[in-house]
Formats: structure tokens, C-alpha cells, sequence
């Protein structure tokens, strides 16, 4: 499987106005192999999303590379290319809402990149169909919940058809339904279509659901690996000041106490299956 996204030695500093330029992104280098689902997860000012917009050059390396399909980020050339290949989620949907009925703020990215008409069409009512939002492709944006409006704001990515997108944390702000019904959409994106997804995210569900976890802090990748591995260095975690999921947690304190019980049961199906185990081999005494 080829890599889709390529970071190389890639360093990031915001100018400043009093001369002094804290690095943001050091030394982070990163292979993101298409068709997969990778979470990177960390604390605000961990760098994760300053990452995410190095991804289609809404940012540019204050030194290293960025490559997206063997692209340079930094050559303005071809950057029209380079955007049509890994699409942007903002966290806040109105900054990406541009239109004032939902299928035409759709169609807006595929019309700049001149899409011929009979094929907007089509890519319009794939995308809300995708998004489960073609009922509403007459509404308003504005009177859309905040849970629908992220939907629309993917469906619009999705109808300019790139190989990747990355979201940047699209579920902020949202109640567990909104959350549930934009990660549901995330992974269909990604199990359906093969399309590449890097979610951005503090939410620790959300990161056990990738294939890969990349945890950032202080501007360097902390871990990286499938999130049963990752979440299982509960100590290694805790340094960075990152919790693990409750199941995790649960069966860390458990090991502690002396119990076998395995770290890697992330889900609550195998979470429970694991105490269900432990049971079984130390049943409680009864007088």
C-alpha cells in the first residue's frame, strides 16, 4: 500500500510578534498510507491540528517537506492538483458554508473546479446521499443543526471526489447524537468508498474506531500505532497528559491489583468479555 501523504523531518513555527517563534511541529515524519483511517489525537497545542493543515498547504514547512501523492506542498504550481487530491474539514462548519440552500454550497467546490454541469449534478446527489443529508439538499445551511451543518460541509469535500480527507475535529461542540452521526458518516467515507480519512480529535472513542492512532505532544508524534497498542502504554500516556478509554482504564487498574486481565479490550463488547474471563477463573466466595 502506497503512501498518500508523506511528512518528512516537517518543523512549523507561527511568526511572532516580539521575535520569539515557538516550534509547533518538530521533526514530525509520518507515512499515511491510502485507503486507510487514522486518527491523531492530543491536547490543544499538541500540534495535531497545525498537522492537519499542512495536509493540503493551507500551511507550508517552516523547514522539512510535505508530500501529497509525491507532490511538493510548497510548489505553487501545483497546488490546484494538490487540493483536488486531499480535501479540509474545518472544525467550525460556517467557515466552509458558503451558499444559502445546502445542494448549491455543495456544488460550489466542483463548479471552481470546473466540473461541467450534468456532472455537478450527479457528484451533488452522491455526496448529500453519502452524508445522509439528500433530504435537506432544498434547506437553508443556517437553519440546519450543528451536527448536520459538519454533514454538509463533508458532503461538499466529498463531491470534488478527493482520495483523502482530513477533518479537523469535525465533532467539537456536538452532543453524543451529532458526534455519533458525523463519525458514522467518517467511516462509511473511508469502509465504502476507500477514501483516506485523518480525523483530528481529542475525543479518545473517536480514536479507538481508526486503524491508526498517532498521538502528537509538544509538536513530536508520542505514538503511533493501532490504538489497541497505543492505549495500552496507560503510563507511557499519562506523561503526555492524555487519558486512555474507560475500558482501558478499567482493566489497567485491574492489572495492577494483581488480576490477568489483557489491556488491549478496548470495546465495551470486549471489555466485558475480559471481566466476564477474569469471573470465570476467580468466581466470588459465597458463605
Amino acid at each position: 500500500m502506497s503512501a498518500i501523504i508523506q511528512t518528512k523531518d516537517l518543523r512549523f513555527s507561527y511568526p511572532a510578534a516580539e521575535g520569539v517563534t515557538p516550534v509547533v511541529l518538530d521533526g514530525v515524519s509520518l507515512d499515511i498510507e491510502e485507503g486507510t483511517f487514522v486518527a491523531v489525537l492530543g491536547h490543544n497545542g499538541s500540534g495535531k491540528s497545525t498537522l492537519a493543515k499542512h495536509m493540503n498547504a493551507i500551511l507550508l514547512p517552516s523547514g522539512g517537506a510535505v508530500y501529497v501523492d509525491g507532490i511538493d506542498t510548497a510548489d505553487e504550481n501545483r497546488l490546484l492538483e494538490l487540493r483536488r487530491t486531499v480535501g479540509m474539514v474545518f472544525q467550525n462548519p460556517d467557515n466552509q458554508i458558503v451558499a444559502n440552500v445546502v445542494e448549491e454550497d455543495v456544488a460550489f467546490a466542483p463548479e471552481n473546479l470546473g466540473v461541467p454541469p450534468s456532472e455537478i449534478r450527479q457528484r451533488v446527489d452522491d455526496a448529500l446521499k453519502a452524508v445522509n443529508m439528500y433530504g435537506y439538499r432544498e434547506h437553508a445551511p443556517h437553519l440546519l443543526s450543528g451536527g448536520q451543518k459538519r454533514r454538509v460541509a463533508i458532503a461538499g469535500v466529498i463531491a470534488m471526489r478527493p482520495r483523502c480527507v482530513v477533518l479537523d475535529e469535525p465533532t467539537a461542540m456536538l452532543d453524543p447524537i451529532g458526534r455519533a452521526d458525523v463519525l458514522r458518516t467518517i467511516k462509511a467515507l473511508n469502509r465504502e468508498r476507500g477514501v483516506t480519512v485523518v480525523l483530528i480529535t481529542h475525543h479518545m472513542d473517536e480514536a479507538a474506531q481508526a486503524d491508526r492512532l498517532i498521538v502528537m505532544a509538544k509538536g513530536r508524534v508520542a505514538a503511533d500505532g493501532a490504538p489497541k497498542e497505543v492505549f495500552s502504554q496507560v503510563e507511557e500516556l499519562r506523561k503526555v497528559g492524555l487519558t486512555v478509554p474507560q475500558t482501558t482504564q478499567l482493566l489497567w487498574e485491574l492489572r495492577q491489583a494483581g488480576y490477568d486481565v489483557p489491556l488491549d479490550a478496548l470495546s465495551d463488547e470486549e471489555c466485558a468479555q475480559a471481566l466476564y474471563s477474569l469471573l470465570m477463573k476467580n468466581p466470588p466466595v459465597t458463605a
